[in-house]
């Protein structure tokens, strides 16, 4: 009896599962023997409604203070891995592509027609470019000047171990060529190349002057005269003279006597009042070579005479030049220049 009543008890105490008609398993939604079910699982839970203006899920909204600055999400993250391509625009893009065409063809056009523009400046004299034209200071266009050779074994006039200072290469040859356009003078030329020391006393405007000088050259050992004159298109008469003697000596001693400082010793004919030309450029001063320059004073009359004397070595220079109205000094200055270049 005991027995039996205790089988009973358990019986009726903790019931058998219930099984699934079909598979004769207990139904897993049914309390197991001896599990206790909280009071809440067995009630129904509602599904959260979230607003709109609350973080996103995942975020800890509890340690953010009220009033805090909320962090900007990352757009970039909200995006999906793999975005689809928008739809082609065949229109638009065909009108944008015709434009780029066209400016392209527009910057190729530009640059080729700026390049040949560059080119053909380039080519061109300065004098031909509208607006760059270089106006002629009144230079005039000499030919390529050459010194003549030495003999052998002898050195220059104004070297070292040359004492005596003499120029041994043809006298001739050393006289200034005249420039571009100009008429020659004939009446210099003289006999092969040597003119008569009468002929160049001429340039002399006193008798008592020409026969003072022709005494002089006599006493100092005159050996000849080389000298070569033109006559340039505008009106310009030059002339030039190389007077030849024994020694550098003499000639240092003879110019102090013919061209002393502040005006011509012997005055030119037609140039009575010349006085120290004070313009000439010291820059074109030639190393070695002694040089005196006039010009004629105002009024001059119909006509200006500017004269430099030359001292180089054995060799005494006169260059002249004369105008109707001026003489100008550039085409002066460039002739004693390379003339003195000649004689160095």
């Amino acid at each position: 009896m005991t027995h039996q009543a205790e089988e009973t008890d358990r019986s009726t105490s903790h019931p058998a599962p219930a099984e699934d008609p079909t598979s004769g398993v207990p139904r897993s939604d049914e309390p197991q023997p001896g599990t206790s079910v909280p009071a809440a699982a067995r009630e129904p839970v509602p599904a959260p409604v979230v607003p709109t203006d609350e973080p996103e899920l995942g975020t800890d909204t509890a340690a953010v203070p009220p009033g805090a600055p909320t962090a900007v999400p990352d757009a970039t993250a909200a995006l999906p891995e793999s975005t689809p391509p928008l739809a082609p625009r065949p229109l638009k893009s065909r009108r944008l592509l015709r434009a780029a065409l066209r400016w392209t063809a527009a910057v190729v056009v530009f640059a080729a027609v700026g390049a040949g523009t560059a080119y053909g400046i380039a080519g061109m004299e300065r004098t031909d470019v509208p607006g760059l034209g270089t106006v002629s200071d009144g230079r005039w266009v000499y030919p390529t000047l050459t010194k003549p050779p030495l003999p052998k074994g002898r050195p220059g006039p104004l070297a070292e171990g040359n004492k005596s200072g003499t120029h041994y290469a043809d006298l001739r040859r050393l006289v200034l060529p005249a420039p571009q356009q100009a008429t020659a003078d004939p009446a210099l030329r003289g006999t092969d190349g040597w003119l008569p020391t009468k002929d160049f006393l001429t340039e002399y405007a006193e008798k008592r002057d020409r026969e003072e000088l022709a005494q002089r050259f006599t006493q100092y050992g005159l050996r000849h005269i080389a000298a070569r004159g033109w006559t340039t298109p505008d009106g310009t008469h030059t002339r030039v003279y190389l007077l030849q003697f024994d020694t550098a000596a003499v000639v240092d001693e003879l110019i102090g006597q013919i061209a002393p400082y502040g005006g011509p010793g012997y005055q030119l004919r037609g140039a009575a009042d010349s006085v120290s030309d004070d313009g000439f450029p010291a820059k074109a001063q030639i190393e070695d070579v002694t040089r005196v320059v006039y010009t004629e004073s105002k009024p001059y009359g119909k006509e200006q005479t500017r004269q430099a004397y030359l001292a180089a070595g054995d060799v005494l220079a006169l260059v002249v030049q004369d105008r109707k109205g001026s003489a100008h000094p550039v085409p002066f200055q460039q002739t004693v220049t390379l003339q003195s270049q000649l004689l160095a």
